[in-house]
């Protein structure tokens, strides 16, 4: 096993360990785009990969994240100006702020994507400077992949709406003959 790969307690009962390196995905609550991701070799705590990928967030997004919501690997992590809200948070929670811990489930399918459409399942690259790379690259996989569905979907809108003026069109004037 090379000496870059280490053993990743998950505590899920079907796969209760995962080999590879620990990666830090940040989306946005309501598109899902991917605007951090990045590399944790060391397998280190959750709750200390959480400042560096909101400074990657800042750099990337020009503009500092003020609320992050993260799952319960996170416990007992401040940083100042950010509000963190936890998965299964209960106290000062509104219902805009409980609809937002809601949403944050919506992450878990596009990790699931990545790994499995994305390749970020397994690394082809060598060494800690190819897991970062390919990290990042999975990420911006996952936002053209994004980018592709809404722009077919608006293209499929466009031919949708045009058949329709075409068909509404000729029931109205019927001396007017529209080719689509």
């Amino acid at each position: 096993m090379p000496p870059e790969v280490e053993c990743i307690s998950k505590g899920k009962a079907r796969t209760p360990y995962e080999f590879g390196v620990k990666v830090s995905i940040a989306t946005t609550l309501k598109e899902g785009l991917v605007v951090g991701m990045r590399s944790m070799p060391g397998n280190p705590y959750d709750g200390h990969t959480l400042a560096e990928t909101l400074e990657q967030v800042g750099i990337l997004a020009e503009r500092k994240p003020v609320i992050a919501i993260v799952d319960k690997g996170y416990q007992g992590v401040e940083i100042e100006g950010v509000r963190i809200l936890r998965s299964g948070q209960k106290r000062g929670i509104t219902r805009t702020l409980k609809a937002m811990i809601y949403r944050r489930s919506a992450i878990e399918p596009a990790i699931g994507h990545m790994k499995m459409d994305g390749r970020l399942g397994r690394n082809p690259l060598k060494g800690a400077l190819g897991d970062a790379l390919h990290a990042v690259m999975c990420g911006a996989g996952h936002n053209l992949r994004l980018i592709l569905a809404k722009l077919l979907f608006c293209a499929q809108w466009d031919i949708a709406l045009t058949e329709l003026l075409a068909v509404w069109i000729a029931s109205t004037h019927p001396s007017l003959r529209v080719n689509t």
